[in-house]
Protein backbone atom coordinates (compact mmCIF):
# COMPACT_ATOMS: atom_id res chain seq x y z
CA UNK A 1 0.00 0.00 0.00
CA UNK A 2 2.90 2.30 0.79
CA UNK A 3 4.43 1.65 -2.62
CA UNK A 4 1.12 2.37 -4.35
CA UNK A 5 0.83 5.70 -2.51
CA UNK A 6 4.38 6.76 -3.37
CA UNK A 7 4.16 5.71 -7.02
CA UNK A 8 0.86 7.56 -7.34
CA UNK A 9 2.62 10.60 -5.89
CA UNK A 10 5.47 10.29 -8.39
CA UNK A 11 2.95 10.07 -11.22
CA UNK A 12 1.20 13.21 -9.95
CA UNK A 13 4.48 15.15 -9.76
CA UNK A 14 5.19 14.23 -13.43
CA UNK A 15 8.40 12.33 -12.63
CA UNK A 16 7.29 9.19 -14.45
CA UNK A 17 6.07 11.11 -17.50
CA UNK A 18 9.40 12.95 -17.60
CA UNK A 19 11.21 9.61 -17.44
CA UNK A 20 9.31 8.35 -20.49
CA UNK A 21 9.85 11.50 -22.58
CA UNK A 22 13.41 10.62 -23.57
CA UNK A 23 12.25 7.64 -25.63
CA UNK A 24 10.45 9.99 -28.02
CA UNK A 25 13.71 11.48 -29.24
CA UNK A 26 15.96 10.07 -31.94
CA UNK A 27 16.02 6.56 -33.37
CA UNK A 28 15.80 3.06 -31.93
CA UNK A 29 12.50 3.93 -30.27
CA UNK A 30 11.24 0.34 -30.02
CA UNK A 31 14.38 -1.03 -28.26
CA UNK A 32 14.27 1.98 -25.92
CA UNK A 33 10.64 1.20 -25.09
CA UNK A 34 11.55 -2.38 -24.21
CA UNK A 35 14.56 -1.32 -22.12
CA UNK A 36 12.51 1.29 -20.27
CA UNK A 37 9.76 -1.24 -19.59
CA UNK A 38 12.23 -3.83 -18.31
CA UNK A 39 14.14 -1.55 -15.94
CA UNK A 40 11.17 0.54 -14.77
CA UNK A 41 9.27 -2.61 -13.79
CA UNK A 42 12.13 -3.55 -11.47
CA UNK A 43 11.24 -0.58 -9.26
CA UNK A 44 7.59 0.42 -9.79
CA UNK A 45 6.16 -3.09 -10.45
CA UNK A 46 5.18 -4.66 -13.77
CA UNK A 47 1.53 -3.62 -13.52
CA UNK A 48 2.16 0.09 -12.98
CA UNK A 49 4.90 0.13 -15.62
CA UNK A 50 2.46 -1.16 -18.25
CA UNK A 51 -0.18 1.37 -17.17
CA UNK A 52 2.40 4.04 -18.08
CA UNK A 53 4.19 2.56 -21.10
CA UNK A 54 1.41 0.92 -23.13
CA UNK A 55 -0.77 4.07 -23.48
CA UNK A 56 2.38 6.01 -24.42
CA UNK A 57 3.26 3.42 -27.06
CA UNK A 58 -0.18 3.65 -28.64
CA UNK A 59 0.23 7.42 -29.15
CA UNK A 60 3.43 7.00 -31.17
CA UNK A 61 3.56 6.61 -34.94
CA UNK A 62 5.22 3.22 -34.99
CA UNK A 63 4.72 0.04 -37.02
CA UNK A 64 3.97 -3.32 -35.39
CA UNK A 65 2.22 -1.86 -32.34
CA UNK A 66 0.67 -5.22 -31.58
CA UNK A 67 4.09 -6.86 -31.29
CA UNK A 68 5.50 -3.91 -29.34
CA UNK A 69 2.74 -4.11 -26.71
CA UNK A 70 3.23 -7.87 -26.40
CA UNK A 71 6.99 -7.44 -25.96
CA UNK A 72 6.35 -4.75 -23.36
CA UNK A 73 4.09 -7.09 -21.38
CA UNK A 74 6.66 -9.88 -21.51
CA UNK A 75 9.52 -7.49 -20.66
CA UNK A 76 7.61 -6.14 -17.66
CA UNK A 77 7.19 -9.68 -16.33
CA UNK A 78 10.87 -10.50 -16.91
CA UNK A 79 12.22 -7.23 -15.48
CA UNK A 80 10.01 -7.20 -12.40
CA UNK A 81 11.23 -10.71 -11.54
CA UNK A 82 14.73 -9.39 -10.78
CA UNK A 83 13.90 -7.48 -7.57
CA UNK A 84 11.98 -8.42 -4.41
CA UNK A 85 9.63 -5.45 -4.91
CA UNK A 86 9.16 -5.76 -8.69
CA UNK A 87 5.90 -7.68 -8.38
CA UNK A 88 3.60 -8.93 -5.58
CA UNK A 89 4.64 -12.59 -5.72
CA UNK A 90 8.30 -11.65 -5.30
CA UNK A 91 7.50 -9.41 -2.34
CA UNK A 92 5.55 -12.21 -0.69
CA UNK A 93 8.21 -14.87 -1.25
CA UNK A 94 10.98 -12.52 -0.11
CA UNK A 95 9.31 -11.94 3.25
CA UNK A 96 7.83 -15.42 3.68
CA UNK A 97 11.17 -17.23 3.29
CA UNK A 98 13.30 -14.40 4.76
CA UNK A 99 15.54 -14.39 1.69
CA UNK A 100 18.60 -12.14 1.65
CA UNK A 101 18.66 -9.54 -1.17
CA UNK A 102 21.85 -10.98 -2.70
CA UNK A 103 20.52 -14.56 -2.72
CA UNK A 104 17.27 -13.39 -4.26
CA UNK A 105 18.91 -11.53 -7.15
CA UNK A 106 21.51 -14.24 -7.79
CA UNK A 107 18.81 -16.91 -8.00
CA UNK A 108 16.52 -15.16 -10.49
CA UNK A 109 19.11 -13.18 -12.50
CA UNK A 110 19.65 -15.91 -15.16
CA UNK A 111 15.90 -15.86 -15.85
CA UNK A 112 15.59 -12.08 -16.22
CA UNK A 113 18.83 -11.48 -18.11
CA UNK A 114 18.15 -14.18 -20.71
CA UNK A 115 14.82 -12.63 -21.58
CA UNK A 116 16.27 -9.12 -21.59
CA UNK A 117 18.62 -10.25 -24.36
CA UNK A 118 15.91 -12.13 -26.28
CA UNK A 119 13.37 -9.29 -26.11
CA UNK A 120 15.99 -6.73 -27.15
CA UNK A 121 16.86 -8.85 -30.19
CA UNK A 122 13.15 -9.04 -31.06
CA UNK A 123 12.81 -5.27 -30.59
CA UNK A 124 15.76 -4.58 -32.88
CA UNK A 125 14.19 -6.81 -35.53
CA UNK A 126 11.02 -4.69 -35.24
CA UNK A 127 12.98 -1.43 -35.43
CA UNK A 128 11.21 1.17 -37.52
CA UNK A 129 12.66 1.59 -41.00
CA UNK A 130 12.34 5.37 -40.78
CA UNK A 131 12.25 7.75 -37.85
CA UNK A 132 8.77 7.79 -36.36
CA UNK A 133 6.75 10.96 -36.54
CA UNK A 134 6.31 11.78 -32.89
CA UNK A 135 3.36 13.98 -31.94
CA UNK A 136 4.51 17.23 -30.36
CA UNK A 137 3.87 17.61 -26.66
CA UNK A 138 4.20 20.47 -24.25
CA UNK A 139 6.62 19.36 -21.56
CA UNK A 140 5.05 19.77 -18.14
CA UNK A 141 7.17 21.01 -15.22
CA UNK A 142 7.69 18.89 -12.14
CA UNK A 143 5.06 19.45 -9.47
CA UNK A 144 5.39 20.05 -5.74
CA UNK A 145 6.21 17.04 -3.60
CA UNK A 146 8.67 15.45 -6.01
CA UNK A 147 11.51 15.36 -3.46
CA UNK A 148 9.27 13.99 -0.71
CA UNK A 149 7.86 11.13 -2.81
CA UNK A 150 11.28 10.36 -4.29
CA UNK A 151 12.80 10.24 -0.81
CA UNK A 152 9.96 8.10 0.56
CA UNK A 153 10.33 5.66 -2.33
CA UNK A 154 13.99 5.23 -1.36
CA UNK A 155 13.15 4.84 2.35
CA UNK A 156 10.44 2.24 1.66
CA UNK A 157 12.94 0.24 -0.40
CA UNK A 158 15.30 0.32 2.59
CA UNK A 159 12.41 -0.95 4.71
CA UNK A 160 11.75 -3.81 2.30
CA UNK A 161 15.44 -4.74 2.53
CA UNK A 162 15.14 -4.83 6.36
CA UNK A 163 17.44 -1.81 6.75
CA UNK A 164 14.72 0.46 8.17
CA UNK A 165 11.51 -0.28 10.10
CA UNK A 166 8.46 -0.47 7.82
CA UNK A 167 6.49 1.95 10.00
CA UNK A 168 8.35 4.69 8.06
CA UNK A 169 5.48 4.31 5.55
CA UNK A 170 3.14 6.28 7.87
CA UNK A 171 4.94 9.47 6.81
CA UNK A 172 3.21 9.24 3.42
CA UNK A 173 -0.43 9.49 4.60
CA UNK A 174 0.57 12.15 7.14
CA UNK A 175 2.08 14.28 4.38
CA UNK A 176 -0.84 13.54 2.07
CA UNK A 177 -3.47 14.59 4.62
CA UNK A 178 -1.93 18.06 4.84
CA UNK A 179 -0.69 18.66 1.28
CA UNK A 180 -1.94 16.13 -1.28
CA UNK A 181 -4.95 14.03 -0.27
CA UNK A 182 -5.58 12.77 -3.81
CA UNK A 183 -2.39 10.71 -3.65
CA UNK A 184 -4.22 8.33 -1.29
CA UNK A 185 -6.69 7.45 -4.06
CA UNK A 186 -5.14 4.15 -5.16
CA UNK A 187 -6.56 0.75 -6.07
CA UNK A 188 -7.48 -0.53 -2.60
CA UNK A 189 -9.40 -3.34 -4.27
CA UNK A 190 -6.07 -4.77 -5.42
CA UNK A 191 -4.79 -4.68 -1.83
CA UNK A 192 -8.00 -6.28 -0.54
CA UNK A 193 -7.67 -9.01 -3.17
CA UNK A 194 -4.08 -9.64 -2.09
CA UNK A 195 -5.22 -9.99 1.55
CA UNK A 196 -8.01 -12.30 0.42
CA UNK A 197 -5.41 -14.59 -1.13
CA UNK A 198 -3.81 -15.00 2.30
CA UNK A 199 -7.17 -15.95 3.83
CA UNK A 200 -7.91 -18.39 1.02
CA UNK A 201 -4.53 -20.08 1.23
CA UNK A 202 -4.84 -20.53 4.99
CA UNK A 203 -8.10 -22.37 4.34
CA UNK A 204 -6.58 -24.41 1.49
CA UNK A 205 -3.71 -25.39 3.75
CA UNK A 206 -6.13 -27.35 5.95
CA UNK A 207 -7.87 -28.96 2.96
CA UNK A 208 -4.99 -29.88 0.67
CA UNK A 209 -1.90 -31.98 1.04
CA UNK A 210 0.39 -31.49 -1.95
CA UNK A 211 3.64 -33.50 -2.10
CA UNK A 212 6.18 -30.85 -3.14
CA UNK A 213 9.43 -32.39 -1.99
CA UNK A 214 11.43 -32.05 -5.22
CA UNK A 215 12.37 -28.63 -6.68
CA UNK A 216 11.44 -29.64 -10.24
CA UNK A 217 7.95 -30.63 -9.10
CA UNK A 218 7.60 -27.28 -7.30
CA UNK A 219 8.66 -25.49 -10.47
CA UNK A 220 6.18 -27.32 -12.69
CA UNK A 221 3.29 -27.07 -10.20
CA UNK A 222 3.79 -23.31 -9.85
CA UNK A 223 3.81 -22.81 -13.62
CA UNK A 224 0.69 -24.90 -14.15
CA UNK A 225 -1.23 -23.29 -11.32
CA UNK A 226 -0.22 -19.80 -12.49
CA UNK A 227 -1.87 -20.40 -15.86
CA UNK A 228 -5.20 -20.93 -14.09
CA UNK A 229 -5.30 -18.67 -11.03
CA UNK A 230 -2.37 -16.27 -11.80
CA UNK A 231 1.10 -16.24 -10.31
CA UNK A 232 0.43 -14.19 -7.16
CA UNK A 233 -2.10 -16.56 -5.54
CA UNK A 234 -0.04 -19.51 -6.81
CA UNK A 235 3.01 -18.23 -4.92
CA UNK A 236 1.00 -17.69 -1.74
CA UNK A 237 -0.63 -21.12 -1.92
CA UNK A 238 2.39 -23.26 -2.81
CA UNK A 239 4.70 -21.53 -0.32
CA UNK A 240 2.70 -23.30 2.40
CA UNK A 241 3.83 -26.69 1.10
CA UNK A 242 7.49 -26.39 0.18
CA UNK A 243 10.84 -25.08 1.46
CA UNK A 244 12.25 -24.92 -2.11
CA UNK A 245 11.89 -21.19 -2.66
CA UNK A 246 14.30 -20.93 -5.66
CA UNK A 247 12.17 -23.35 -7.69
CA UNK A 248 8.99 -21.57 -6.59
CA UNK A 249 10.47 -18.16 -7.42
CA UNK A 250 11.40 -19.34 -10.89
CA UNK A 251 8.07 -21.07 -11.40
CA UNK A 252 5.74 -18.21 -10.51
CA UNK A 253 7.78 -15.71 -12.54
CA UNK A 254 7.96 -18.02 -15.54
CA UNK A 255 4.25 -18.67 -14.99
CA UNK A 256 3.62 -14.99 -15.69
CA UNK A 257 4.19 -15.91 -19.31
CA UNK A 258 1.71 -18.09 -21.18
CA UNK A 259 -1.99 -17.40 -20.70
CA UNK A 260 -3.57 -14.01 -20.18
CA UNK A 261 -4.31 -15.12 -16.60
CA UNK A 262 -0.67 -15.97 -15.86
CA UNK A 263 -0.06 -12.43 -14.63
CA UNK A 264 -2.20 -9.37 -13.99
CA UNK A 265 0.29 -7.48 -16.16
CA UNK A 266 -0.79 -9.57 -19.16
CA UNK A 267 -4.41 -8.60 -18.66
CA UNK A 268 -3.50 -4.93 -18.25
CA UNK A 269 -1.53 -4.78 -21.51
CA UNK A 270 -4.12 -6.82 -23.40
CA UNK A 271 -7.04 -4.73 -22.11
CA UNK A 272 -5.43 -1.36 -22.92
CA UNK A 273 -4.60 -2.46 -26.48
CA UNK A 274 -8.04 -3.99 -27.10
CA UNK A 275 -9.83 -0.88 -25.82
CA UNK A 276 -7.70 1.24 -28.13
CA UNK A 277 -8.76 -0.86 -31.13
CA UNK A 278 -12.44 0.02 -30.61
CA UNK A 279 -14.40 -1.73 -33.39
CA UNK A 280 -11.49 -3.68 -34.86
CA UNK A 281 -11.21 -7.46 -34.65
CA UNK A 282 -9.08 -8.23 -31.58
CA UNK A 283 -8.92 -12.01 -32.06
CA UNK A 284 -5.66 -11.90 -34.11
CA UNK A 285 -3.99 -9.83 -31.38
CA UNK A 286 -5.20 -12.22 -28.67
CA UNK A 287 -3.87 -15.23 -30.57
CA UNK A 288 -0.57 -13.44 -31.19
CA UNK A 289 -0.34 -12.57 -27.49
CA UNK A 290 -0.92 -16.20 -26.50
CA UNK A 291 1.57 -17.48 -29.08
CA UNK A 292 4.33 -15.16 -27.82
CA UNK A 293 3.47 -15.86 -24.18
CA UNK A 294 3.59 -19.64 -24.49
CA UNK A 295 6.75 -19.43 -26.60
CA UNK A 296 8.42 -17.44 -23.80
CA UNK A 297 7.07 -19.93 -21.25
CA UNK A 298 8.56 -22.84 -23.21
CA UNK A 299 11.94 -21.08 -23.31
CA UNK A 300 11.76 -20.42 -19.55
CA UNK A 301 11.03 -24.09 -18.82
CA UNK A 302 13.89 -25.25 -21.05
CA UNK A 303 16.27 -22.71 -19.49
CA UNK A 304 15.39 -23.86 -15.94
CA UNK A 305 15.96 -27.53 -16.69
CA UNK A 306 19.19 -26.68 -18.52
CA UNK A 307 20.52 -24.83 -15.47
CA UNK A 308 19.17 -27.12 -12.73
Amino acid sequence: MGLLWVINGLKRTKVLSKTSEFIERGKWIIPKLILLTFFLSMFVTNDITLLIIVPLTLTLSLPHKDWIVILEALSANAGSALTPFGNPQNLFLYWHYRITPLSFVQTIAPFSLLFLVLFLIAAIMLRERTSAAIPSKNSEPLQAGVWFYGGMFFLILLGIFHWLPLWIIVLVPIYALFFDREVLQVDYGLIALFLLFFIMTNNFMHLLSIPLERPKIVFLYSIGLSQIISNVPSAILLAKFTPHWPALLWGVNAGGFGSLFGSLANLIAWRIYVRNQKNRDTLPFTLLFLFAGFLALGIAIGWYFLLY
